[in-house]
């Protein structure tokens, strides 16, 4: 693995210069580029490219299809829908984790030790990446990858890579601190170099992580820091030629209006069905009318171009969102403060949905309705405890099903999935979070085929896909 990132990472800063020593005999050759001579800051961007891919791209489509929101129609996604993956589905983004991010973003930690700003960024793009392999994968190379001394880095334990992103995000938290506001970044894609959106966001991965590791506390307390506005989200933002088919758009509508037409979508997932008023499944009440979102949140198998909402062409697609800090609040509040806590910030996000949140201006003239609910509502024989559970557990049930809805796009209801499976399976809901014994979801992604083939540390093979990893075993 080491010698693939370094040889990948020289090649990127070669292509910008052109070759050295071109004339024998001159002391100071203007050609003779190293990557210390590049400014450390242009390896950023594609950083942030590469962490939009891995975030967004082919296996979040996957674990949309693996948590029910998703269908997956032909060929290759058919195939996968039936829980048949082969390890190379995995190239991509473990690539992306240990090419794209790690040898780049600590290249410019180590070519700026004095730049808050730039160290507190890498530090989050590197929990960011890292910690996307641990809950996708488990056990993973991170302690001896990029390193001079190891060919063939180990997989570390899962547990320990988790702890060790919280610890380089509460180190990234530090150096935003001392970053005060920051500064004009063209190149940063994200946040343009301010420095208080991206605590914001450090604050939120540091709650995602600690939410996959059940440690409610810590979530709660991570996420009150967190993303506090939409205007905040870190998102890929389309900005490509509308005149032009490929290029820059939204990922999903690329593979749609290419060679995946008809291949997936999610009409008949469970998620359709949750948010659709003519369906048994339907979650909408007396409160609440899901007819706009779920209309817009409708992926056409068909094609890019009969998709206006969620996966439009230029639609933002959310890499880590208020969306999702609000409902940690929501949950870790309930878990670990009671109920009032976790009514309380549930009805506030709810009141972000009924201001038209999560809606673009496609679909904000259709109906849709969020009012805030009371205490009543989660009592026995009440309107969202037609089954008589306890009043917590029906808050919670709650809040899991809008995190599930909020979630599309992004890897929280895979997360939830799992690790809801293991402590939380008195919660009855209509979508993949409980089985019995004789039943099985997926529990994790297969370790990318080119590391299985390369690295003498991995694995003799892979675990399969039903194999828990540690946090949830």
């Amino acid at each position: 693995m080491k010698k693939l990132i370094y040889t990948t990472l020289l090649m990127s800063a070669m292509l910008l210069f052109s070759c050295q020593d071109l004339v024998d005999g001159i002391d100071d050759n203007p050609n003779d580029i190293t990557i210390a001579d590049v400014d450390a800051t242009l390896f950023l961007t594609g950083s942030q490219l590469a962490n939009t891919s891995a975030s967004l791209g082919h296996l979040n489509r996957i674990a949309g299809m693996w948590s029910g929101q998703l269908t997956g129609l032909s060929s290759l996604y058919s195939n996968i829908y039936g829980y048949s993956i082969s390890t190379a589905e995995s190239v991509g983004t473990w690539g992306r984790i240990y090419i794209g991010i790690i040898p780049n973003v600590r290249h410019m930690r180590a070519q700026l030790p004095n730049d808050a700003l730039v160290q507190g960024i890498a530090k989050t793009l590197e929990a960011q990446a890292v910690g996307l392999g641990a809950s996708l994968f488990g056990d993973v190379p991170y302690s001896q990858v990029n390193t001079e001394e190891v060919d063939d880095p180990s997989f570390d334990n899962q547990m320990d890579v988790l702890n060790s992103v919280i610890s380089l995000l509460d180190g990234a938290i530090s150096d935003f601190n001392s970053a005060g506001s920051g500064r004009n970044l063209d190149v940063d894609i994200y946040y343009g170099g301010d420095a208080n959106q991206w605590k914001a966001a450090a604050n939120t991965l540091k709650a995602r992580y600690q939410m996959i590791m059940r440690d409610y506390n810590g979530a709660y307390a991570s996420a009150q820091s967190g993303i506090s506005s939409a205007s905040d989200n870190m998102q890929h933002i389309p900005r490509g030629d509308a005149s032009v088919s490929a290029g820059d758009k939204n990922l999903f509508w690329e593979i749609l209006e290419g060679s995946r037409t008809g291949d997936i979508g999610s009409a008949d997932s469970y998620l359709s069905k949750m948010l659709d008023p003519a369906a048994a499944e339907y979650r909408g009440n007396a409160k609440t009318d899901e007819t706009a979102r779920g209309a817009y949140s409708f992926v056409d198998a068909s094609g890019g171009a009969n998709n206006s909402g969620i996966i439009e062409q230029y639609e933002p697609q959310n890499i880590v969102s208020y969306e999702e800090n609000q409902l940690i609040l929501a949950e870790a509040g309930a878990r670990t403060s009671g109920f009032d806590t976790g009514l309380g910030h549930l009805n506030e996000f709810r009141a972000w949905l009924n201001g038209g949140g999560r809606l673009n201006s496609n679909f904000s003239g259709m109906p849709y309705s969020y009012e805030a609910y009371e205490a009543a509502d989660f009592d026995a024989s009440g309107m969202e405890n037609a089954d008589g559970i306890a009043s917590d557990r029906a808050l919670l049930r709650e809040i899991i099903e809008e995190r599930y809805v909020s979630g599309f796009g992004e890897f929280m209801p895979f997360d939830d999935a799992r690790r809801l499976r293991k402590s939380d399976n008195d919660l009855s809901v209509p979508f993949p979070l409980n089985t019995t014994a004789a039943s099985a979801h997926p529990e994790r992604f297969p370790y990318s085929d080119d590391e299985l083939n390369s690295n003498s540390n991995a694995p003799s093979s892979d675990p399969g896909i039903f194999s828990k990893t540690r946090v949830n075993e």
